[in-house]
């Protein structure tokens, strides 16, 4: 109880009805030391004693009120509604609660998101540092007179470099006598470096500073010379019995296991330095019909390996020299004979035997099944794809028009693709995109669980706080004042949690092959297998705009679960909240 004039004391013992018959006598202008501009427009205070609500719980602090002739309501504008939001928030727990939902959500789709983006991301990086941006391919013939189509396309504005490559299976003999299915393929060196990037994947070169956990110093690149870097570039390297150079094959560091990848990112041999072995490789060569004409085998010296992070190329790619390649695969030039030449035995030119000789018609020129196109700086693969395309048809009628086709394909029927839209990379890449974005239309569906938890929490916090509410409303607070109160409790949560959310999410991102590391070492659980998902590290890409629109999504959520209860705050009937036990 109080006194007649004398303040309500929060907590003190008030019937409904004399609180109802004070609001009344208030309204009706019978304190004069205030008057009432509007039921929603708020109260002005003159100069006197206080309000006969000060100091009602912690809702009944007069926000509206102000001193007349210092701009009113509007001067002060909804100064209860920041006072309540750090009153909540600094002695409730269970608001907390809702805190936390939105958090645990924003952390969960931003890291899904940034490592399942940060994978297709590595993937459309890697494959296009292997395969340039557009290819003219045609298996097995092969495109002849190829050097010229390279002049040809590098002489185009929109393309910046061009080479010729052969891609075929074959057979690794390693040194311990193990012999493992790889994929060749044939390269010239500059040319391939120029449209691939080829000599940065090389993994064997001499570095001046360790590794950032490399404490120890123990990485043999610090101790490394120039030599098989040299070697690697050049796919060749001196013969140990004449010292003469010859060609060298490059294999990717996951093929032959010879090193054993360190935790900190680095490689250690095992029992030899692979560079410094020989192995021997063996293609099958096929005729310009597809049948199989023989094995043809051959033992290079290993010059160096690569590594381009992408688990299926380091495991079962080898490079080789192009025209190494050509000779094993019978794709070099060669002489021409006449057809329909009878072999047998013929008078030589002294009256002696010997075998008849066919006659040379012509050269068949050498050829290679695949042609890669870099697009100029700023163009697209898909720009790059076309004028490949017209560049291609300009040279095939010219071949035509010279009588020099030899079975070069037509631009009709020669595929010239981007590198995504290559048999195998095509499929590859739509599946990681479909199960990213399935993977972010999951985690976003169970993220909506924070929306009804901000629900719940604030509905109960309306029916707890009904009796204050109508406090508000008989002093003067707006409908819309009071939904306010509780959209901006709202924001408030999803501000604060989509921040903490955000930080723990990139902490957890930029460490999560550390984490990973100590989960297997501590744990036993190994959840990412480079042979599953193509990479020896998991991605750790966060992105900017994906962050802003996770954390834009946690407030609106936040705020979707406090509009129903703000609604519902605002409808209250000021006389029926005042009653309300």
């Amino acid at each position: 109880m109080m006194a007649a004039g004398g303040p309500l004391e929060a907590g003190g013992n008030v019937g409904t009805r004399e609180m109802v018959a004070q609001a009344r006598r208030w309204r009706a202008g019978q304190n004069p030391a205030y008057s009432l501009r509007s039921a929603d427009d708020g109260l002005s205070r003159r100069r006197g004693g206080p309000s006969p609500f000060w100091g009602w719980s912690d809702l009944a602090r007069p926000a509206r009120l102000c001193p007349r002739g210092a701009g009113g309501a509007d001067s002060i504008g909804h100064v209860y509604q920041g006072l309540l939001t750090r009153r909540y928030l600094t002695s409730k727990i269970t608001p907390m609660l809702a805190m936390l939902a939105v958090m645990l959500c924003t952390a969960m789709v931003l890291v899904v998101w940034s490592v399942m983006g940060g994978f297709l991301s590595m993937l459309l990086g890697t494959g296009r540092t292997l395969l340039g941006d557009a290819t003219i391919t045609w298996p097995v013939v092969g495109i002849p007179h190829y050097e010229e189509l390279i002049e040809r396309l590098e002489a185009d504005d929109r393309i910046s470099a061009a080479t010729g490559t052969i891609d075929a299976p074959g057979l690794l003999k390693l040194p311990d006598g193990s012999i493992l299915t790889v994929q060749v393929t044939g390269i010239e060196p500059a040319g391939f470096d120029r449209v691939t990037g080829y000599a940065e994947t090389l993994w064997w070169r001499p570095i001046e500073t360790p590794l950032a956990k490399d404490v120890e110093g123990v990485d043999p690149r610090l101790e490394l010379s120039e030599r098989h870097l040299e070697h690697g570039v050049r796919l060749a390297e001196p013969s140990r019995a004449s010292g003469e150079e010859v060609p060298a094959i490059v294999p990717g560091i996951e093929l032959a296991r010879y090193s054993t990848r360190e935790a900190g990112g680095w490689y250690t041999p095992r029992w030899s330095f692979f560079p410094n072995e020989e192995a021997t490789l063996s293609v099958l060569p096929l005729s310009q019909e597809g049948v199989a004409i023989d094995v043809s085998a051959r033992t290079f010296p290993v010059a160096n390996e690569f590594r381009t992070g992408f688990y299926e190329f380091d495991s079962s790619k080898v490079f080789a020299p192009l025209d190494a390649l050509q000779e094993m695969l019978s794709m070099d030039a060669a002489a021409r004979v006449e057809e329909g030449f009878g072999f047998g035995v013929v008078e030589g030119e002294e009256g002696e035997a010997a075998f008849a000789r066919p006659g040379v018609v012509g050269v068949d020129p050498a050829r290679v099944t695949t042609v890669l196109v870099r697009a100029a700086e700023g163009l697209t693969p898909e720009e790059a794809r076309e004028a490949a395309g017209e560049v291609y048809a300009a040279f095939y009628a010219d071949l035509e028009a010279g009588g020099r086709v030899d079975r070069a394909p037509s631009p009709a029927v020669a595929p010239i693709l981007t590198w995504e839209e290559r048999p195998g990379v095509r499929t590859l890449v739509a599946a990681v995109k479909k199960e990213t974005a399935l993977v972010l239309a999951l985690f976003m569906f169970i993220s909506l669980t924070a929306v009804f938890l901000v629900f719940s929490i604030f509905w109960a916090m309306v029916s707890e706080k009904t009796k204050d509410i109508g406090i508000l409303r008989a002093i003067g607070a707006s409908r819309a004042g009071v939904a306010w109160l509780f959209l901006r409790y709202g924001v408030t949560i999803g501000a604060l949690g989509s921040a903490l959310g955000g930080a723990a999410a990139y902490l957890i991102v930029r460490n999560i092959n550390p984490i990973h590391e100590w989960l297997g070492e501590a744990l036993g659980i190994y959840v990412w297998n480079p042979e599953v998902y193509y990479f020896t590290e998991i991605p750790s890409e966060v992105d900017a705009g994906k962050a802003a629109l996770v954390l834009a999504g946690g407030v609106v959520f936040s705020v979707a679960g406090a509009l129903a209860p703000a609604v519902k705050a605002a409808a209250m009937d000021p006389v029926r909240a005042l009653r309300f036990e």
